[in-house]
């Protein structure tokens, strides 16, 4: 596992278990119409919690290859100085993740969801992170003339697929 289980109190309901990576389930990965959809879709949420389970939600530009699913950290213009982006403090006290990619439309009929939860490694070196950059420039043009090598790379190892709705590409 990549983190340790937490206790927390939840209004009214008392103690719950948060699974922070430890106990992990059989890998469930995206199904080949949930592939499809996510591939159809440019906007994902990254939902991260810090070690006391405080939430943090981020839209997120995103590439899957495999079991993982890729995030980089792009140039962020009104970032300065050493500050560490809340997302990497996060993943770093609890690395449990949930990525949630949606389609909406004023026809309901038309909206879906696909749910993708894991343990989130940093990445900052090495021919995954590398290869994870090229799989993102290749889908988002914007990047290409980002400097985007020497910023760190979220890979989440997918450890649970859950969709709901229309993911059909015919909508």
């Amino acid at each position: 596992g990549c983190g340790s289980s937490m206790v927390g109190l939840v209004a009214g309901l008392g103690e719950i278990g948060f699974n922070t990576c430890e106990d992990k389930p059989a890998s469930m990965p995206p199904s080949d119409p949930e592939r499809r959809f996510l591939a159809q879709q440019r906007v994902g949420h990254l939902a991260t919690a810090d070690r006391g389970a405080v939430p943090h939600v981020v839209p997120v530009c995103f590439a899957i290859e495999g079991d993982a699913l890729y995030i980089t950290v792009d140039e962020k213009p009104k970032r300065s100085g050493g500050t560490t982006l809340k997302r990497l403090r996060n993943i770093a006290e609890n690395p449990a993740v949930t990525v949630i990619v949606d389609r909406y439309d004023e026809n309901w009929e038309k909206l879906g969801w696909v749910m993708l939860r894991g343990c989130a490694e940093i990445l900052t070196q090495g021919s995954e992170h590398d290869d994870a950059q090229a799989l993102l420039r290749s889908r988002y043009p914007q990047l290409q003339s980002m400097q985007i090598a020497h910023h760190p790379v979220i890979a989440i190892r997918i450890e649970r697929t859950i969709s709901w709705g229309n993911l059909s590409a015919l909508v």
